[in-house]
């Protein structure tokens, strides 16, 4: 499996588990044994847009796709910097 199938697949698992459709990838890893994707979900809107919560889910997928482990990395605000969190 080649790095943008891992990215489509971890963004399709992320939203059956939280019900949410994935913002952006903001990272991606291959290992050994599969594919480590970093995504950005929007969990709370607000307005203004600024004050949005979204979280960063580390997802984990094996050599064939299939979903290893998905967790909440930490929560933050979308006008926030890389400073702040």
């Amino acid at each position: 499996m080649k790095g943008p199938e891992a990215v489509k697949l971890a963004r399709h698992h992320v939203q059956g588990l939280t019900g949410k459709e994935a913002e952006a990838v903001v990272g991606l890893e291959k290992g050994d044994d599969g594919w480590t994707v970093l995504v950005d979900v929007l969990e709370l809107h607000r307005v203004p847009e600024t004050t949005d919560v979204l979280a960063t889910y580390e997802v984990k997928l094996d050599g064939d796709g299939d979903l290893t482990s998905c967790r909440r990395m930490h929560r933050y605000t979308r006008g926030s910097t890389e400073e702040d969190r």
